[in-house]
This record gives structure tokens, C-alpha cells and sequence, in this order.
């Protein structure tokens, strides 16, 4: 749909702009003794997982405009990130939701994403919802069930993700559950607990050893009273009994208003035990709004803390999996990822702006001020000629939405596809 000559015609017309703003900005910083091309090598090295799962229109309740031209099975999908990926060249992975993304022929899958330059990041599980001819339901929960039968069919399709993944090379199971209760003395709190842990450590010993667990949680939806993982310390004291493979994962939008999740993240460093994220914006709750669309401070001040974590030789907290995760109706699908991953990459860019040494100095000698103008020092830096530059350099495009829609990529789609194709998943 677009060729990287035609990315570098498009990126010829904006050079000049491009390049009187970043020559401003890394004189200005040179002068503050940053290493402008460190920055941009960081940057340019960062790479998102894309999520199967949005790449066509979806997330609301009560109804879906799909946007037309939307993948219509697996393939599509992996041409779709391998497009986003020419543009930002930092869109290098996917994850996959199964049962919508079953892989059927293997060999040509993998193929293909070499041919599209990507790989599988992860594999997700979904018993959230019931599958046509499924045997029992999961109405009153999955890996907490009472029914030993529904159980065990939770843990089989999560087993079975695992094979999927490793037909793939993905080294990632992300499970979320849905299970929990909508009202009072509806669930025994312990009991669902205790076998929610057992369950997961069928999984688990299912795993192959260099694989890694994600376990997410959410204080709300589907269920309004309670949810069996609500809280990061449940996730938590799930790895812990689960073992060194097993880490937290981190929705940005699995929050109650005003929690302060850059302490979660700092807290979950500490203890090594933070696995990744699904980055999106949320204003009440697991809106799955485009990244640092609602919150941009907040944003920055979390990465400030996954920067101090990941540069500091005393915290041992494994790679983290960055991952999108979003699904939302009233844009073009791919305009949103690729907004996400451009919000992304300038807030973690700022992040790496911050004097740590003068920062650590005014935090120990409890200077509340200069604490909090080094940080909004960097966050109000416009560091967006820094990511154009390290897409530049990689091969992408200085403006990947501006290129994006020069290309009339969507109406290609369209064209290719038709106007009422719809894409599996949310």
C-alpha cells in the first residue's frame, strides 16, 4: 500500500521543516550536556506491540461503525501492522487474541511476517466469552469456577494459546479474567481465589521455561462487586505463588480515578515484578481511548519512573513487553495505533530528558520544588522533532499520519476489501 520510496518522496517535502526544528532542538540540548544522538538511538531502538484486536473499529455496547477495509482474517492483520511498521519502524511485533487469531497454516504465517519484517510478541487468552458450541459456559467464572469442568476447560484453551504461541515463537501468555461477582455473597472471596491460583499453576507448568506469564487485573467490569484480580498485590501474590516466570501486567485503563499508577510501577520495580503493559488513555474506566490521550502528564510521569527503574543497576526487574491496547469507534483504526505508538515514543523520549543526577539530589535534600520543575521541565519540552528524526533514520516517515493519509491508504483498503468488511475480534 505504500513503498518506502514513496516514504521517502513524502518525507523529502517536509525535510526542510523537519530539519530547522530538530537543528533548534539539539543545539538547545547540547548545550544542556545531552547526548542528542543517545536519545535518538533509544528511541529509535523502542519498539510496541500491536494488538491483533484493534485493528478494525469496536469498543462501545451499543453499536459498531466499522470503518471498511478492515482485516478479515489473520493475514490482513499481519499486512496491516507490516504497513504501520514502514511507517514508524517501530511497530516491529504483534499480539495475538486467541480464539480470533487462530493460526491455521503455520509456514505461511511465518512468511509472511518475515516478509513484513515482524513477529509475535504474544499470545492472549479469551474465556471472557462463550464460543459458539462451547461445552460449558463461563457466565459464573473460568479459572475460578465452582464446576471443576469449567475449569479445566479455562485451562485447556489457555494451553492451547501456549501451542499456538510456540508454533509462532511467542514467549508471552497474557491472561486476563473476567471472573468475579455482581453481587453480595454471591462468590466465597477465598475460595475463588485459592482456585484461580491453582488453575493458573496448571498453565504455568505448561509452559515452556523461557516463556513468561502476564496476569492482569481490573477493580471493575464485568462484574461490579467484585473481581477475583481487582488489584495489582492480587496480581502480585498470584506470581509470587506461581514462581519467577509470572509478572504483573499493567492497563493503564485497569483504574479506579485518581489512582497513582506511576507508584504502582515504581513498586512493582522494586519488587521485579512489573512484566509489561497495554498502553491506552482512559477517562472513567477501561475506555481504551488512544495513549496519552486523557492523561498526558500522568503518562510522562509513569515513564519517568519505568526510566529511573530501567537505568538503575539495583532494580533486577526482567524486560518489560510493551504492548497497545485499544479498540475504539469513531476513528480510522490505524490512525489511532499510530497516534498511540507516536504518544508513546514522545512521552518515553521526554522521560530520558530528565536529569537524574540533579533529581536524586533534590529528592534526598527534600527540595519539593526543583523535585518537580526538573520533571515539568522535560515533560514541556516539544521533543517531537527528536521521534521524527529517529523514524527518519530508521527508514519511516518524519510524519507517519501525514503519510498515512497522502497515501489514501484507507481508501486502498477499501477498495481491496470492500466497504462492510469487519475484522475479527472486539
Amino acid at each position: 500500500m505504500i513503498s518506502e520510496q514513496r516514504i521517502q518522496e513524502l518525507n523529502h517535502s517536509l525535510q526542510d521543516d523537519h530539519q530547522f526544528r530538530f537543528n533548534f532542538l539539539a543545539e538547545w540540548l547540547d548545550r544542556r550536556g545531552i547526548a542528542v544522538q543517545e536519545i535518538i538511538d533509544q528511541v529509535a531502538a523502542f519498539q510496541v506491540a500491536i494488538p491483533s484486536w484493534a485493528l478494525g473499529t469496536g469498543g462501545t455496547r451499543f453499536g459498531r461503525f466499522p470503518a471498511g477495509g478492515e482485516p478479515r482474517n489473520l493475514e490482513e492483520k499481519i499486512e496491516d501492522i507490516g504497513l504501520l511498521h514502514r511507517l514508524n519502524r517501530s511497530s516491529d511485533s504483534i499480539s495475538l487474541h486467541i480464539p480470533w487469531d487462530i493460526p491455521k497454516d503455520v509456514p505461511a504465517l511465518q512468511q509472511l511476517l518475515a516478509e513484513n519484517s515482524l513477529t509475535i510478541d504474544s499470545v492472549n487468552s479469551n474465556t471472557f466469552q462463550d464460543q459458539p458450541d462451547q461445552p460449558f459456559s463461563y457466565k459464573f467464572g473460568s479459572l475460578c469456577h465452582t464446576d471443576a469442568s469449567v475449569r479445566n476447560l479455562a485451562i485447556q484453551h489457555n494451553i492451547d494459546c501456549i501451542n499456538y504461541g510456540k508454533a509462532l515463537d511467542a514467549k508471552t501468555l497474557t491472561v486476563w479474567l473476567a471472573d468475579g461477582s455482581n453481587f453480595p455473597g454471591q462468590q466465597h472471596f477465598r475460595r475463588a481465589y485459592q482456585r484461580t491460583a491453582e488453575s493458573l499453576a496448571s498453565i504455568y507448568e505448561s509452559m515452556p521455561a523461557d516463556w513468561t506469564m502476564l496476569i492482569e487485573y481490573k477493580p471493575y467490569e464485568p462484574h461490579f462487586y467484585s473481581m477475583v484480580i481487582p488489584d495489582w498485590g492480587t496480581s502480585y501474590s498470584l506470581c509470587q505463588y506461581l514462581g519467577q516466570n509470572a509478572q504483573v501486567l499493567v492497563d493503564l485503563g485497569h483504574h479506579l480515578p485518581n489512582t497513582n499508577i506511576e507508584q504502582i510501577v515504581g513498586r512493582l520495580l522494586h519488587f521485579g515484578r512489573l512484566g509489561g503493559f497495554h498502553f491506552n488513555g482512559s477517562m472513567y474506566g477501561d475506555d481504551d481511548l488512544t495513549t496519552g490521550s486523557i492523561k498526558p502528564y500522568q503518562f510522562f510521569l509513569i515513564f519517568n519512573e519505568l526510566v529511573d527503574g530501567m537505568t538503575d543497576p539495583a532494580v533486577k526487574n526482567p524486560s518489560l513487553a510493551w504492548m497497545i491496547d485499544a479498540s475504539h469507534n469513531t476513528k480510522d483504526p490505524l490512525e489511532d495505533l499510530l497516534q498511540s505508538v507516536q504518544s508513546i515514543l514522545t512521552t518515553y523520549t521526554k522521560a530520558l530528558l530528565v536529569n537524574r543526577v540533579a533529581l536524586s539530589q533534590a529528592q534526598e535534600g527534600n527540595d519539593v520544588v526543583v523535585a518537580e520543575e526538573l520533571l515539568k521541565d522535560a515533560f514541556q519540552t516539544d521533543v517531537r522533532p527528536l521521534v521524527a528524526e529517529a523514524m527518519r533514520q530508521s527508514g519511516g516517515a518524519l510524519d507517519p499520519i501525514a503519510a498515512y493519509r497522502a497515501a489514501h491508504i484507507r481508501e486502498g483498503l477499501i477498495q481491496k476489501r470492500g466497504k462492510l468488511s469487519i475484522a475479527t475480534g472486539l
